[in-house]
C-alpha cells in the first residue's frame, strides 16, 4: 500500500506537471481532515509522510492525566511514559492514531481534499504559464459563443474573446482557427481564464515581429502604431542600418510580408510609413498616399495646417476623416487640412511656381548655397552634380528628390528648401513692393482660427445610430440587447440570427425581426 502511494504521487506529478511537495502537502491535509471527521473534534491534528517508505502517520494532541474520561483527548500517565519517558501529568503529547478504521465517509472527505489540492495546483501552473505569455499571440479554435463573447479552446485552458475586444464585422464560426493577442489572465477557483483581444495594437506589433525578422534582430524599430480596427492601421518604422530600407523590409518582396498580415486581419488596410525626427517630414509620410503642397506651423507647436492640392483633399482626409485622424494620432499633433484654393498664399516653396523664373535670374543660387551656414561647398558640389543649379530645380525635385541625392539626408534637404524659400522671398520683395503688401495681407489671414472648419468636418462625419432608437421592437427586448453589449444598429444588422437567439427571451423569429429592422433603419439613416 505504501509503495502504491509513492507510485501514485510520482505518476500525478509527471502527468499534471505538479511538484511532488504540493501533492504530499495535499495528502497530509486530506488525512488530517479524515481523522478530524472520524474523531469528531476540532482539536489540531498533525500528519507526517515518510517519502522513503510512503508511510502516513497522523498524530493527535492529548492531555496526560491520571484518570481518562475522554479517550480521544486524554491519555494515562503510564501510556504516555511508554511513548516519552520524560513527560508528566498535565502536559500534552502527540499520540499516533490508527488510520485503518477511518470509515467510508472519512475516506471520501480525504479523496475530495486531495482532488481539490490537485485542481488548485493545476490552476496555479496554468496561471503562471500564461502570465509569462501576456502580451504575446496565441492560436486557438473557436469552441462556442456566450452572450456575444467567443470562447476559444487554447488546449490546456479556455480563452475568452469579449465582444468589446472583437473587430466589428469579423465573423467566426464554431471550429474556426483564430489568432489573438493575450490581453490579461484571470485566476478563478476552477480555472485560469485567458482574456483575448483582436483590437489591441499589440496584435499588429506581434504580427509584424513574426513576419519581419529585421524587427526582432533590432535592425528595424517600430516607433508607433495607431489603429481603427477593421478600417485602417498606420505604423511608423525606422531603420538602424542605413543599408536597410525600413518600409521596404516591412512590405516584403512583392508585398508578401504585409499581405500575410492583411489576410490575418481580414482585409484591414495597413499604411507603413517611415519615421522621422523632423515633424514636417513625419507628417508628410504619415499622410501618405496624399501629396502635401506645404506645411504651415501655427503659433502652437502642437498644431499644424497642411495645404494640399484641391484634387488631393479627399485622399488626405480619407473616408470619414480616417486618414488625417490616424495621422494626427501617429505624429501626436493637431492637424488641419486645407485645399490650395482656400489656403493663404504666403511666400513658400509651393507659391514659387509663377514667380520663380523672374527671381532666379537675379540670384546666384549656387554661390548663395556655398556661403550659407550649415550648407557650404560640399552641399553645393552635390547639387551641381545632380544638375540642381536654380531655385526652379529645387522646386521640381522637392523634398523626396533632394533626399534621393547621395550625401543629402532629410534634415539637409529640409534646410535647402527653407533657404531656397528665403532666397526667393528676398528677390520677390526687391522686384515688387506691391506684391509684398499683398503677401502681408495673406499672412494676416493665416492667424485666423480654423475652429469653424473643424466643427464642419466633425458634423460631416456619419453618426452611428444607437440600439435604443430601434423602432417596432418591444422595449424589454431592446433593454436585453443593450445588456448583452450591443451598442449600435450597425452591429445588429451584421449579427447572425443564431447569436441573437442565444439571448434569454429572444427566439429565432424575434431575432430575425430585429436584424431586418436594424438593416432597414441603417439604410434610411
Amino acid at each position: 500500500m505504501n509503495n502504491e502511494i509513492l507510485g501514485i504521487i510520482d505518476q500525478l506529478g509527471r502527468e499534471k506537471g505538479i511538484d511532488k511537495e504540493i501533492l504530499i502537502e495535499g495528502l497530509k491535509s486530506a488525512m488530517e481532515a479524515a481523522a478530524r471527521k472520524r474523531l469528531e473534534t476540532n482539536k489540531p491534528l498533525q500528519a507526517e509522510f515518510n517519502q522513503e517508505t510512503g508511510e502516513i502517520q497522523v498524530f493527535s494532541e492529548k492531555t496526560i492525566v491520571n484518570e481518562v474520561t475522554n479517550s480521544d483527548e486524554e491519555i494515562l500517565v503510564k501510556d504516555a511514559l511508554a511513548i516519552n519517558p520524560e513527560v508528566i501529568a498535565g502536559e500534552t503529547l502527540l499520540v499516533q492514531l490508527p488510520i485503518d478504521n477511518f470509515g467510508r465517509i472519512a475516506a471520501q472527505i480525504a479523496k475530495q481534499v486531495i482532488m481539490q489540492k490537485v485542481r488548485e495546483a493545476e490552476v496555479d501552473i496554468l496561471f503562471n504559464e500564461f502570465q509569462d505569455k501576456q502580451g504575446d499571440l496565441i492560436n486557438g479554435i473557436v469552441q462556442r459563443f456566450e452572450h456575444g463573447d467567443i470562447i476559444v479552446d487554447l488546449g490546456k485552458t479556455e480563452g475568452i474573446l469579449p465582444r468589446r475586444e472583437q473587430v466589428f464585422r469579423e465573423v467566426f464560426n464554431r471550429g474556426d482557427r483564430i489568432r489573438a493577442y493575450i490581453l490579461d489572465i484571470r485566476k478563478t477557483t476552477r480555472n485560469a481564464t485567458v482574456i483575448l483581444s483582436r483590437t489591441n495594437i499589440g496584435l499588429i506589433k506581434n504580427l509584424f515581429e513574426l513576419e519581419v525578422p529585421e524587427i526582432n534582430e533590432g535592425i528595424i524599430e517600430i516607433k508607433g502604431i495607431v489603429r481603427e480596427p477593421n478600417g485602417r492601421t498606420k505604423i511608423a518604422v525606422q531603420t538602424n542600418d542605413r543599408d536597410v530600407d525600413a518600409v521596404g523590409a516591412c512590405v516584403g518582396m512583392r508585398g508578401m510580408r504585409v499581405q500575410s498580415i492583411v489576410q490575418e486581419l481580414r482585409g484591414e488596410k495597413i499604411d507603413i510609413v517611415e519615421y522621422s525626427e523632423d515633424p514636417e517630414v513625419f507628417i508628410r509620410n504619415a499622410l501618405s498616399p496624399a501629396k502635401i503642397s506645404r506645411i504651415i506651423k501655427n503659433t502652437d507647436d502642437s498644431h499644424m495646417t497642411i495645404i494640399v492640392a484641391d484634387d488631393q483633399m479627399s485622399l488626405a482626409i480619407g473616408k470619414k476623416g480616417q486618414n488625417v485622424r490616424l495621422a494626427a494620432k501617429l505624429v501626436k499633433l493637431k492637424i488641419d487640412i486645407k485645399g490650395q484654393s482656400e489656403a493663404p498664399n504666403p511666400l513658400g516653396i509651393s507659391s514659387l511656381q509663377t514667380n520663380v523664373k523672374t527671381s532666379s535670374s537675379r540670384v546666384s543660387f549656387l554661390e548663395e548655397i556655398s556661403a550659407a551656414k550649415g550648407l557650404g561647398e560640399k552641399i553645393t558640389a552635390i547639387l551641381f552634380e545632380g544638375n540642381i543649379v536654380t531655385i526652379q530645380n529645387v522646386i521640381d525635385h522637392g523634398l523626396k528628390g533632394l533626399i534621393s541625392l547621395p550625401g543629402i539626408g532629410p534634415k539637409k534637404a529640409a534646410a535647402i528648401l527653407v533657404f531656397t524659400e528665403e532666397l526667393s522671398e528676398r528677390a520677390l520683395e526687391d522686384k515688387n513692393k506691391l506684391l509684398s503688401s499683398a503677401e502681408a495681407t495673406e499672412n494676416t489671414k493665416l492667424m485666423e482660427p480654423s475652429g469653424a472648419n473643424e466643427k464642419e468636418n466633425e458634423n460631416d462625419e456619419e453618426q452611428e445610430v444607437p440600439v435604443s432608437q430601434l423602432y417596432e421592437i418591444d422595449p424589454s427586448i431592446i433593454s436585453k440587447l443593450m445588456q448583452s453589449g450591443f451598442e449600435t444598429l450597425a452591429e445588429l444588422s451584421v449579427t447572425e440570427k443564431d447569436e441573437l437567439a442565444e439571448i434569454d427571451g429572444i427566439d429565432e423569429e424575434t431575432a430575425a425581426a430585429i436584424i431586418k429592422q436594424a438593416k432597414k433603419q441603417s439604410i434610411i439613416d
